[in-house]
């Protein structure tokens, strides 16, 4: 067992939100109690101290919708003239770096945000993966360097039309062979959804053999929706019909679903994600990047969407797009007195809520029972910090990069800012050699 010990403790339970002088007790890959450290220290003498001196004790962060192939792009020069709209972004840049993708590549451009993750805190992640001419095993690369690092992983494969029949054909396999494997393994470390690329590039063929694959595992959607206005025009000149329209007629949204984006969306298309039970994860960063417009996130959850928060392979470090979620819609309101609630709500509240949906157990919350995805942060505030004001001292005070200790499912990933049984310069090595042999073939 271990025993946090010293910490301010914010457990993101309402029962017991704050405990100033708190501890942690870890057992196995469970908290087995939460409670001062004088307490837990007379009940529990034997265990292993952990001093977390005076540092926030928190859940691990989660982060709802990752690309993690998408590091290779890192520091990648091309010789594209300059793109004017987000169809250009994705001809020109993302779909030429994945068709080179090998199942080497996959690994280990997992493996680097993996270890950005762990430095910053994040040990629940959701990935949505696409690698054209590498679809047979890809999610199992995924998984393996999931399970090799210690991210309690959530995984898809990008089905779409835009490589045609046969590599369409590998994604719904791909997919229906690693959801039935999550199943059976009955590993809240691994699960699976079905994947697709965006209504532009599924057809109603394509999109009804998806549904009945899906199906035969019981297994829900994440998908990209409306994030484009190229999305839009595509639904409404094939379908007539607008892209979360199209979805929801179609039985993709409920709540084992993800829509990510939702961007150009009409408020009889809120009402229709709210109606379905399905999640949203917004990428504030990822969409001002991309030039795409401002998702009306507020106005989802005003009309009860279940928004979440993710970071699209635009960062690995959940507090950017905690940051650059608020600002982004009070500057696109101009109402400097918006989103201060919804935000952390997002990050905090839903994104554990979505995660739990496909767990049998409970992540997000330290409390009794609950796995134990616990991070140490070295955080002295300057001011007092409390329950109600912790989310303020995150926002404007806290990174990635003051995360000490991450444990995820009782393991010690980082401690003291050192990663625990992980070489990571071999591994980076290895990632920056196959990186660079793959621009070579762009």
């Amino acid at each position: 067992m271990i025993l946090i010990t010293n910490g301010k403790v914010f457990t993101r339970d309402e029962s017991k939100p704050f405990i100033e002088n708190g501890a942690v007790l870890i057992d196995g890959k469970l908290i087995k109690a939460v409670g001062s450290t004088e307490e837990l220290k007379k009940q529990y003498p034997d265990a292993e101290v952990k001093d977390a001196k005076g540092r926030l004790v928190m859940p691990g962060f989660i982060n709802t919708h990752m690309h993690y192939y998408s590091t290779f792009a890192r520091g990648m020069a091309l010789d594209n003239p300059p793109a004017t709209m987000f169809s250009m972004i994705l001809e020109n840049l993302w779909w030429r770096l994945d068709k080179q993708l090998t199942l080497d590549d996959v690994y280990y451009s997992a493996v680097g945000p993996m270890l950005d993750q762990i430095k910053s805190g994040v040990t629940t992640v959701i990935d949505h993966h696409a690698s054209p001419y590498a679809v047979k095993g890809s999610l199992f690369k995924i998984a393996e360097a999931a399970k090799d690092l210690g991210i309690r992983s959530n995984l898809c494969y990008e089905i779409s039309d835009r490589d045609g029949e046969k590599i369409k054909d590998e994604g719904i396999a791909e997919s229906t062979d690693f959801v039935k494997y999550c199943n059976e393994q009955k590993d809240d470390m691994i699960k699976g959804l079905f994947g697709m690329h965006a209504s532009m590039t599924v057809s109603d063929k394509t999109l009804d053999q998806v549904l009945a694959a899906a199906a035969s595992v019981n297994s829900g959607f994440h998908v990209h929706s409306a994030e484009g206005i190229e999305d839009v025009a595509d639904a409404l000149s094939k379908y007539r019909t607008r892209v979360i329209e199209r979805w929801y007629k179609k039985g993709v949204l409920n709540d084992k679903s993800i829509a990510v984006h939702c961007i150009h969306v009409t408020d009889d298309e809120i009402g229709m994600l709210k109606d379905s039970g399905v999640a949203v994860v917004h990428n504030p960063e990822s969409n001002m990047g991309n030039a795409v417009g401002v998702s009306p996130v507020l106005d989802m959850m005003d009309k009860g969407v279940l928004v979440g928060l993710g970071t699209d392979g635009y960062t690995a470090d959940m507090t950017e797009s905690y940051k650059v979620a608020g600002i982004l819609q009070r500057h696109a309101t101009a109402k400097p007195y918006v989103a201060w609630g919804e935000i952390p709500q997002m990050l905090f509240d839903n994104n554990k809520i979505i995660t739990n949906r496909y767990l049998d157990g409970h992540v997000g919350t330290l409390k009794e029972g609950a796995y134990a995805d616990v991070i140490i942060v070295d955080y002295n505030p300057p001011t007092p910090i409390d329950a109600n004001n912790v989310n303020g001292h995150i926002l404007f005070g806290v990174t990635g990069r003051h995360v000490d200790t991450t444990i995820c499912n009782g393991k010690i990933l980082m401690d003291e800012r050192k990663l625990v049984n992980i070489d990571e310069e071999a591994l980076m090595a290895r990632s920056r050699q196959l990186a660079a042999d793959l621009w070579k073939r762009i």
